[in-house]
């Protein structure tokens, strides 16, 4: 074992009969890491289709990555709200449409994923940047805009609709606890 041949990576090898040092991977190999075998997660299609939903769960910790996210990509072009005033658009960069417009809220989740991972029109793929999961939470986060541009007090449940019109009670204030 003391003089074990060593191979070197791509050079020639007289060990094996095709004088090759690395061997070919076993087909349907997939790397480490690598596996992606939910299609909607992945692709943001349902087959053909755009997928018309969150593929996991929506819950308050990926709407806060969502808003976290979208706050670092995607305010600079479409603003806090989602109007498509970012700071670049007033700098004089090419306007976005406004994720409020009847076109876009019409739009499944899976829309919005493709866009960010292909890019459309003059906005460019974020893939690099963004990943899968965090892709997924700014679609989410885009919804939760959309929902609060166009909420209605009927939107709201009836417990919490005081808090809307201001008859909450409010909040004890410091100096009732001292004489």
């Amino acid at each position: 074992m003391h003089n074990t041949p060593v191979g070197q990576p791509l050079r020639q090898s007289m060990f094996f009969k095709d004088s090759s040092s690395a061997r070919p991977l076993v087909e349907g190999t997939v790397a480490r890491g690598t596996l992606q075998d939910d299609a909607a997660f992945f692709s943001g299609k349902n087959g053909a289709a755009d997928a018309d939903a969150l593929p996991f769960a929506l819950t308050a910790p990926v709407l806060d990555r969502g808003e976290q996210r979208f706050n670092i990509y995607c305010t600079p072009c479409h603003g806090l709200t989602g109007q498509g005033d970012g700071m670049i658009v007033r700098r004089g960069y090419r306007q976005p449409p406004s994720f409020h417009i009847d076109r876009l809220r019409a739009q499944p989740a899976g829309y919005f994923f493709d866009v960010m991972t292909a890019g459309f029109g003059a906005m460019p793929d974020y893939a690099d940047k963004l990943s899968v999961a965090d892709r997924w939470a700014v679609v989410a986060y885009v919804r939760a805009l959309q929902l609060s541009e166009n909420a209605t007090v009927a939107d709201v449940p009836a417990a919490r609709r005081g808090e809307l019109s201001g008859t909450a009670p409010a909040p004890a204030s410091a100096e009732a606890h001292h004489p």
